[in-house]
């Protein structure tokens, strides 16, 4: 499985949003959703996140930081499933911490699905990136 593309949605009046069509399939009955990096969410396919939670656990208990971190992507989480229309609700919490109101953006990011506001979506997009540099730093990575 490997999620791509960009796709607009509107949240309705409950809070719930369609999930792209593209991505329902392959993210099967349920699916998890948690908080996510840059102000963002993350949707995880079961088996993705089971692998990813595993990598949370052998963090060290002991360090503060890996605790935080751990906290931060195990509080939000919730397992999803769609409705007969292929919506989810997103709840209040993940609404205010990634300051979704009204219009969503889905990104497939390979192995999870990032959901954005539109509004944070363009100034994340608009803020200059030196890809020059981005590229070099990628290199460094075996990238």
């Amino acid at each position: 499985m490997v999620f791509i593309g960009e796709y607009q949605h509107s949240l309705d009046e409950k809070g719930r949003v369609t999930v792209p069509s593209k991505y329902r399939e392959e993210l099967g009955e349920s699916f998890v959703l948690t908080k996510g990096l840059d102000g963002c969410l993350f949707i995880y396919t079961l088996p993705e996140w089971c692998t990813f939670e595993q990598k949370l656990k052998n963090l060290p208990l002991t360090n503060a930081n890996a605790r935080k971190f751990v906290r931060f992507f195990l509080s939000g989480a919730i397992e999803c499933t769609t409705d007969k229309q292929g919506r989810i609700l997103i709840p209040n919490s993940l609404r205010v911490y990634s300051e979704i109101e009204k219009d969503i953006v889905f990104i497939g990011m390979s192995n999870r699905i990032e959901v954005w506001s539109l509004t944070k979506w363009n100034t994340y997009n608009n803020e200059a990136i030196d890809v020059e540099l981005l590229a070099s730093q990628m290199e460094e990575l075996g990238i």
